[in-house]
């Protein structure tokens, strides 16, 4: 029985490290689309209760009157959506919404399409292959900090990222970074797992480099490539962010540490949401929408979690046991907040690292959108999901 359960990790682990595809001038990737609604009405098909209602009344958002979502927001400038995501279960506000058929409420036609790294997903937003990409919130910051003219208008998971190691080097999970002394790690360089563990590093004053007293760290292009090196000798331990660090223990790995369990990493924002910004300010209609979609998205994965875990596993191919814990396992959370606060902070972080100068981040953090949005959902469904998403902006804004 145990040889079988690591043949079905290898198996599915291989998956991961070979499906990532990378939209390119032949369309080559993983693909799924969801049709595009031509008429947008009202959830109820009460089109015509305005009729028998008072002009006050019709005069509310979306609510008595039972308004479609056009009404409210406006109708979508741009209908033909393309969304980049990385091999993660992390980016699942996007699977779910085009699984349920939210997209296609929303008046949207969307394409979602898998890539490698960060670097493919911002040149494909510059290069207009793109219309929104779910990018680690460190590179997101790095390539602000150079001039890309891309901005974050929502966010996609919490923490849910962390370290492994080779079961020689640690009895048990969670020992945290002291058993990294004297190994080689493989990491990736400009990403949030990185910046991490310089964090915890320099807590414990542990310096990074060679030698018995120290951690060195090999760089890679992508989590997978970091997470293959594991087969090589030399290297001891790697990154991981969900659901890498499922599959990891599921192969006999340790777990040198969860973020989610790090005092100085608690509520660590990972991934955003990215747009061009230029595409933001030219359809903002489109881009409401879009989050409208997500919000109902992250709606469902608090209330239905089984149905959560397939729509995820159509685009991350792993066993549902590895999508539950990476989900609902208390590692991360999936929400589109785009936690302004949170984001600040890490930025004032990694510009301490020496990642990059400080710069101005304001022209580039649009809040607007989602708060559009969430606001145009609660005036259609007061419940206790919409209202905690609510209270949590006000909080974080």
């Amino acid at each position: 029985m145990k040889n079988k359960l690591i043949t079905i990790a290898a198996v599915a682990a291989l998956s991961l490290l070979t499906g990532c595809g990378a939209l390119n001038n032949n369309s080559q990737g993983n693909e799924v689309s969801s049709e595009a609604k031509n008429e947008t009405t009202a959830a109820d098909g009460t089109k015509d209760c305005c009729e028998d209602k008072d002009k006050d009344c019709c005069s509310e958002p979306a609510d008595c009157c039972g308004d479609s979502a056009e009404a409210v927001i406006g109708k979508p400038e741009k209908t033909d959506i393309n969304i980049g995501y990385l091999n993660s279960t992390a980016h699942l506000l996007a699977f779910v919404a085009a699984e349920e058929g939210y997209f296609k409420e929303e008046g949207l036609n969307v394409t979602l399409t898998q890539f490698s790294s960060a670097a493919e997903l911002v040149n494909g937003l510059e290069s207009d292959k793109l219309d929104v990409a779910f990018i680690g919130s460190v590179p997101t910051l790095t390539f602000l900090s150079q001039g890309h003219d891309i901005s974050v208008i929502g966010g996609a998971m919490t923490n849910g990222h962390g370290y492994v190691i080779k079961s020689e080097f640690a009895d048990k999970d969670e020992e945290g970074v002291e058993i990294l002394k004297g190994r080689n790690v493989a990491s990736v360089k400009n990403s949030v797992q990185d910046a991490e563990l310089q964090i915890l590093l320099k807590n414990a004053n542990i310096e990074i480099g060679e030698g018995d007293d120290k951690v060195n760290i090999v760089y890679f292009d992508s989590q997978k490539d970091a997470y293959a090196a594991l087969l090589n000798k030399n290297i001891d331990a790697a990154s991981a962010y969900s659901p890498y660090t499922s599959l990891a223990k599921s192969q006999g790995y340790k777990v040198v540490y969860y973020c989610a369990h790090e005092k100085a990493l608690e509520n660590q924002p990972c991934c955003r949401q990215v747009a061009k910004t230029s595409a933001v300010n030219d359809n903002p209609n489109t881009f409401t929408a879009l989050e409208r979609a997500f919000i109902k998205a992250y709606h469902l994965t608090q209330s239905d979690h089984a149905k959560t875990i397939k729509d995820v596993k159509k685009y991350i191919d792993i066993e549902e046991d590895f999508i539950k814990t990476e989900v609902y396992g208390g590692f991360s959370v999936s929400s589109p907040d785009p936690d302004k606060q949170g984001t600040l902070t890490l930025k004032d972080t990694i510009v301490e690292l020496g990642y990059t100068e400080d710069f101005d981040i304001e022209p580039h953090y649009n809040t607007e959108i989602y708060s559009k949005a969430l606001d145009s959902m609660l005036a259609e469904s007061k419940d206790d999901i919409y209202s905690s998403l609510k209270e949590h902006f006000d909080d974080y804004e």
